[in-house]
């Protein structure tokens, strides 16, 4: 794993300081205006600016889902020396990778002497008390779906389990959620579970307190791996995107993630740093079946021919992003990644496709056909600043080629009572690390007990269906590259969505002479779990 000191690198952008040796480190005696020379070093604690509301911490609502949680460790998880790729999965709780003991069936072995945060010790039994939990209806867990691969986990004595599975791939990437105590598994919905606000886990840190505004996470004395140099992380929750920047920019808190256009208002101050880390996290709009135009394939076809998504990475997104044409990101890599299906801003043949199709200019300027118009609402969380203007530069593209999408901002609530009538500003790549499940919810017709967010349209192309169930039954390997392939040419031929970016998720934060790992590709969640802060271990003071 790399050592990052905040110089310069080609794919996580550090702009703000350019001084060598200058480092994402949070302090939390910085003040705005203080010079490089003038910053106080590495502290015991950090206050990050979250977002999201606090609470929750249970993996059963998809809290450390991907091995990335200061509370807990997965059996694997994700390692890499940048963003420029996916991530190994190397063993966290597990003793060694996991070896293929007969056919779609594999052997964990697990490290000895690990406690929980409550002082229990960890073993088999937690891991497929977990397991279980995760796929139980009762449960009712948030990511259920993204573990259907997995047939069981079983106990093979304490130290070791067992994974069948249902395909003939390895099941590493779905070894990287948080594991729990066997006995805080409870037989009730995960919504109502203890752990939501008393987590319990064997990561780096315990829960010290949590207040509707404010968690504090305390290093622990007695935990297994490397014990981290900060002692105490204070989340802090600032909801309002425009609130954090300029609690950042006053010196109140130490980081926190931001829109990309507020993260580049701080270039330059400074004391501040500002940080650009590639995910696979896609933005995109979901097609309602249910409205006349949006149903026809070929008024999809002509909107994705007719948005510019350069112009979106380079005016919406200042550049902190790559245009997304499917939910497969050039970082998957040329053996997978199709870049001759992507789609190209083409606004007069999207006009001719429509034509065609005999959806017709009327005096208004909003195309027609028969007595349906080609137009829908476009919903879009109201708290989220970036889904606006995404929302907005798509209606205004679509305007120019004579489609009225009249945008909406609306509570989540609001947004799921409507998902089959209206258009969506979504946003999805929440398990990045296995293409499959990067893929498979949101291009396959719905399958049950799935998210109302896993392709809410329900529309797919002819044949895909058949191509990515393939895929999921089949081992990695060249071969099973080319069905990926294949999935985007069919996806691109009859397209369900209108995809526009990959974001690089923007994080500014008050730097420091220390160091810790570089940042790594991050899925659709994000915030100050992730980022410079996704492995607080490793920091550490300079030497």
């Amino acid at each position: 794993m790399s050592v990052y000191t905040g110089v310069g690198r080609l794919s996580s952008t550090v702009r703000g300081l350019a001084t060598a040796g200058a480092a994402l480190l949070v302090v939390t005696v910085a003040v705005a205006g203080c010079s490089t020379s003038e910053r106080a070093p590495l502290t015991d604690q950090i206050v990050l600016g979250e977002g999201q509301d606090l609470g929750d911490l249970n993996p059963m609502m998809g809290y450390a889902q991907l091995g990335v949680s200061p509370i807990y460790d997965g059996l694997l998880t994700p390692a890499a020396d940048g963003d420029d790729r996916v991530p190994d999965l190397v063993p966290a709780l597990a003793a060694s990778r996991p070896e293929r003991v007969a056919p779609r069936t594999w052997r964990v072995p697990l490290k000895s002497g690990v406690t929980f945060s409550d002082g229990t010790a960890f073993d088999a039994a937690d891991v497929v008390a977990t397991y279980r939990a995760v796929v139980d209806p009762r449960v009712a867990s948030q990511i259920s779906t993204d573990f259907a691969p997995i047939v069981a986990v079983e106990a093979d004595g304490p130290g070791a389990v067992t994974v069948r599975m249902k395909t003939d791939a390895d099941p590493s990437p779905y070894l990287l959620v948080g594991v729990v105590p066997a006995e805080r598994v409870e037989d009730a919905p995960a919504a109502e579970w203890a752990l939501n606000t008393e987590p319990v886990g064997t990561g780096a840190y315990r829960l010290g307190s949590l207040d509707p505004d404010q968690a504090v996470l305390v290093a622990r004395e007695d935990y297994w791996g490397r014990r981290p140099a900060v002692q105490r992380i204070v989340y802090t929750h600032v909801p309002d995107d425009n609130t954090r920047a300029q609690r950042i920019a006053a010196g109140e808190i130490d980081g926190a993630n931001l829109p990309p256009r507020l993260a580049e208002s701080l270039e330059g101050r400074a004391g501040i740093d500002v940080v650009s880390v590639k995910s696979a996290d896609w933005r995109g709009i979901s097609l309602p079946s249910a409205n006349p135009f949006t149903a026809d394939p070929a008024a999809r076809l002509a909107m994705n021919m007719g948005v510019d998504r350069q112009a979106v990475v380079d005016d919406v997104l200042t550049g902190d992003g790559e245009p997304a044409s499917t939910p497969i990101a050039s970082v998957y890599g040329t053996n997978v990644y199709d870049e001759g299906v992507q789609f190209g801003f083409d606004a007069d043949r999207a006009r001719a496709t429509l034509d065609a199709a005999g959806w017709r200019q009327a005096a208004d300027g909003v195309r027609a056909r028969g007595a349906d118009r080609a137009s829908f609402a476009l919903l879009y969380n109201a708290q989220d600043t970036l889904r606006r203007d995404l929302a907005v530069a798509f209606a205004a593209a679509m305007k120019r080629i004579g489609v009225e999408v009249l945008t909406r901002g609306t509570s989540w609530d609001d947004i799921d009572s409507e998902l089959t009538t209206a258009a969506v500003l979504l946003g999805g790549g929440a398990t990045p690390y296995s293409i499959d499940s990067q893929v498979y919810d949101t291009l396959h017709t719905r399958v049950p007990d799935s998210s109302p967010y896993s392709n809410p349209g329900d529309l797919t192309a002819p044949g895909l269906d058949a191509l990515l169930d393939e895929a999921r039954a089949s081992a990695p390997g060249p071969a099973n590259d080319q069905r990926y392939r294949r999935i985007q040419q069919v996806y691109a031929a009859a397209p369900t969505y209108v995809f526009l970016a990959f974001l690089h998720h923007t994080y500014a934060s008050r730097g420091d002479g220390g160091r810790h790992d570089a940042p790594i590709l991050e899925p659709h969640s994000h915030g100050v779990t992730w980022g410079p802060w996704w492995n607080m271990p490793s920091w550490q003071p300079a030497s």
